[in-house]
């Protein structure tokens, strides 16, 4: 399966360790996985995509807000309608239930079907979490 992870990390620092840990996990299940930095990247390659991952970090450490970078790169990459994806989030303070549902919330408004949402508790954790997609 083609997949492609949208990294959103809280600020402009290049891809988190986490997420190469969920690609390698994903990789070794024989996916095709592209890592895409929300902050750099177009998102107009996303429809050719078969699974939309996405990995953000809270803005905040209260409010749960995505970083602004996310919604841009998904709604640059139209013909997301149907698509399946899973929205993962980088544990990083208190209010991660509302920064998850604002995580769901972003991809849906792009037409994206969330079917498996959870919290990245470390690389380790990621890379199990990744030999489970498609499983």
């Amino acid at each position: 399966m083609r997949i492609a992870i949208i990294s959103a990390p809280a600020q402009r620092k290049g891809i988190p360790d986490c997420v190469k840990g969920l690609a390698k996990g994903m990789e070794s299940m024989g996916h095709r996985v592209d890592v895409m930095d929300a902050w750099t990247e177009d998102g107009f390659r996303l429809p050719g995509y078969e699974y939309i991952v996405t990995v953000a970090e809270q803005v905040s450490l209260f409010g749960g807000r995505m970083p602004e970078a996310l919604p841009k790169i998904l709604s640059a990459g139209s013909g997301l309608v149907g698509k399946k994806g899973a929205a993962f989030l980088r544990k990083t303070g208190p209010f991660t239930g509302k920064a998850m549902a604002n995580l769901m919330r972003a991809m849906e408004h792009e037409g994206i079907v969330v079917n498996w949402s959870d919290i990245i508790l470390g690389v380790p954790h990621a890379e199990t979490l990744g030999k489970r997609i498609g499983a």
